[in-house]
């Protein structure tokens, strides 16, 4: 049973009232299960793995289950070998759903990025919690902690950490998740970055955490079948157009598997052109079996985000959106050069 119906969405005013609601929700519960979107990046992982070790150090039943599996370099984090896959295991976890009294959706904000266990999950009549950053956060949870202001979710579960008073459980390798979550999803500390931001990581720094060896893991981890990949998308699928100040690289099925491609071998690509001089708007496509996925990354005046809603049902950060397009990925890049003049003004800003 929810013991009280409570669905709003974040206003300054009610930030701590919010936080703590989340925190009395967690108290009344003991099987909790913890969920994450498809294709989970550094701060997905680092915020379900850092709030599930705090959650089991104060006696929960908790779990952890995430649609499909993580990258290899996201892996060394602790518990990341107790997180349940979907895919892997559907009936496992269809028993847990089931079972769960609570469950706690971090760093998404539609149901539809988990796939087939996001109706399941809607289909239950116990409680949700909802922790995000990213802009218009569906409706499905009894409470929503929705504030785009954040560096990232870890930001957000290292709040509700604080405010739980068990703020003196976060160890080394519970600092550890949250700081690669912050670190991952402002891009090594370049965007959404505030002084709280900064606060935080300093007390994580207090931990004893090694900061070189993260960075080592993440960032200096890849296979050289992954530098191989980046090499062949910088050199030959790179396009440039210069009138609109965008670059545009795609990746094929034939391409990706002639690369032995696996989930992550393709994280940050579409970040590289935007070091080229005068590029504003970078975007990655890349083909799936029955998608094409959409990631944009801007500079300036430019939205990332208005594009993917209006044109690939998608949505994200003002800065870092992503889509997808159920067309040929010809047609696809196509409809993508061809709404370039009606970004031309905040693209030559």
């Amino acid at each position: 049973m929810i013991s009280k119906k409570i669905r709003q969405k974040l206003k300054i005013e009610d930030y701590k009232s919010i936080i703590n609601n989340i925190n009395g929700e967690i108290a009344k519960y003991n099987n909790i299960t913890i969920v994450s979107h498809y294709n989970p990046d550094g701060d997905a992982i680092g915020s379900v793995l850092a709030l599930y070790l705090i959650l089991k150090k104060i006696n929960k039943n908790v779990k952890v289950i995430i649609p499909n599996d993580m990258p290899d370099f996201l892996k060394w984090m602790e518990g990341s070998n107790e997180i349940k896959i979907y895919d892997n295991e559907p009936e496992i976890c269809d028993d847990i759903v089931h079972t769960t009294e609570l469950f706690i959706a971090v760093d998404f904000n539609a149901l539809d990025r988990l796939n087939d266990m996001g109706e399941k999950i809607m289909l239950t009549k116990v409680s949700k919690v909802l922790i995000d950053h990213h802009p218009n956060p569906e409706d499905f949870g009894n409470l929503t902690l929705s504030n785009t202001k954040v560096s990232s979710a870890a930001e957000l579960v290292y709040e509700i950490i604080d405010s739980s008073k068990n703020i003196d459980l976060i160890d080394k390798t519970i600092a550890e998740c949250i700081y690669a979550g912050i670190m991952t999803d402002t891009v090594q500390f370049r965007h959404n970055m505030s002084a709280r931001t900064f606060e935080i990581l300093s007390y994580l720094n207090k931990k004893d955490i090694d900061i070189n060896e993260i960075n080592d893991r993440i960032f200096d981890s890849f296979s050289k079948t992954r530098m191989s990949l980046l090499g062949y998308a910088l050199n030959k699928k790179l396009t440039l157009i210069e009138e609109y100040s965008t670059a545009i690289i795609s990746l094929t099925k034939k391409e990706l598997k002639k690369y032995n491609f696996k989930t992550g071998d393709s994280e940050g690509f579409v970040n590289y052109p935007l070091s080229i001089k005068g590029v504003k708007l970078s975007a990655l496509f890349i083909e799936r079996e029955n998608e094409i996925k959409i990631s944009l990354r801007s500079k300036g005046k430019l939205k990332a985000n208005e594009i993917v809603v209006k044109y690939f049902n998608g949505g994200g950060h003002e800065k870092a959106a992503g889509g997808k397009s159920y067309d040929t990925m010809k047609n696809t890049i196509k409809k993508f050069i061809n709404l370039l003049p009606e970004y031309k003004n905040d693209l030559e800003e």
